[in-house]
């Protein structure tokens, strides 16, 4: 069974980690870690024996991760509106702070040693952007030291993922419920934008975390139902799995794939205390970070 066809039932979703924190995002790294953000310091990090560490003591609200091939992580930070570096010691760094808005996602880019980095909004208090569409979020890059404003005028921008080409960048716009996608310039500059995908992925969706597998479906988490959905290549939309009432699964975010063989999916969550879990027919696409 393909991806574009799977569906999953209650019974195929477990669970890993204990007494999380907001562990809004996840990476999987291929010897079995895992990296979660935790807004007690930073991130948790998830041995694979299940030995679990809180690593970091950074301020606010750590959000969005992404790690680099050196294995420094990446932090955007929604309170702070700061996107940090943090290394596996517990060290980190404030890499910019000049932008007002709430700094959400970070994300290594596979081609270029660059970090795209989501601002979902200038507006206060957060949420009531994502419930009202208001089209102040935008993408910044990070290059060389520097951040610059490339895409703007985004209803409150979340995850982003560049394809496996390195043409489009993919922006899940969570309060239009949609997934926008910008053509790449040699130099970052984005342009040609378009909705990727139906205009809406249900009436009342609010969608958050983004990611491909190597077939090039683009798997999405969507929080008003609980659900995951893809977008296929041809962007054809597929309801994976939904819970309304909240029994197994509640306010999904991220989506990470892991496992030896890139067969094992991670839901973050905004409010759990764990990680759902479950497995895919075909492999999600390797991060930077994988082999790291």
């Amino acid at each position: 069974m393909s991806n574009a066809a799977f569906t999953l039932e209650t019974s195929d979703i477990s669970f890993t980690g204990d007494n999380l924190s907001r562990p809004e995002c996840v990476l999987a790294q291929q010897d079995g870690t895992l990296w979660i953000s935790d807004n007690r310091g930073g991130v948790t990090k998830r041995a694979p024996d299940g030995t679990q560490t809180i690593i970091g003591k950074i301020p606010g609200v750590p959000n969005g991760l992404a790690m680099d091939r050196k294995g420094d992580l990446y932090v955007a930070n929604m309170e702070t509106c700061t996107l940090d570096r943090l290394t596996r010691d517990g060290r980190h760094e404030t890499l910019f702070d000049e932008t007002p808005g709430a700094v959400n996602f970070a994300y290594c880019d596979p081609h270029k040693a660059r970090v795209w980095v989501t601002v979902s909004t200038l507006s206060r208090p957060i949420g009531e952007a994502a419930r009202h569409p208001r089209p102040d979020g935008s993408v910044l890059l990070y290059e060389n030291g520097r951040a610059r404003c490339v895409a703007s005028s985004i209803c409150f921008a979340n995850e982003v993922r560049v394809d496996a080409a390195g043409e489009w960048l993919y922006v899940a716009e969570t309060a239009k419920g949609r997934v926008l996608r910008y053509r790449i310039a040699a130099d970052g500059a984005l342009s040609s934008r378009e909705v990727f995908g139906p205009a809406k992925l249900r009436d009342d969706a609010v969608i958050d975390g983004i990611a491909f597998d190597a077939a090039g479906n683009l798997w999405i988490t969507e929080l008003t139902r609980n659900s995951i959905w893809l977008i296929t290549p041809e962007g054809r939309r597929h309801l994976v799995f939904e819970d309304p009432p909240g029994a197994v699964l509640q306010w999904p975010t991220s989506i990470a794939f892991g496992g030896p063989d890139l067969r094992t999916a991670y839901l973050g969550s905004l409010t759990m205390k764990k990680l759902a879990t479950f497995r895919v027919p075909e492999p999600g696409a390797a991060m930077v970070h994988w082999k790291v």
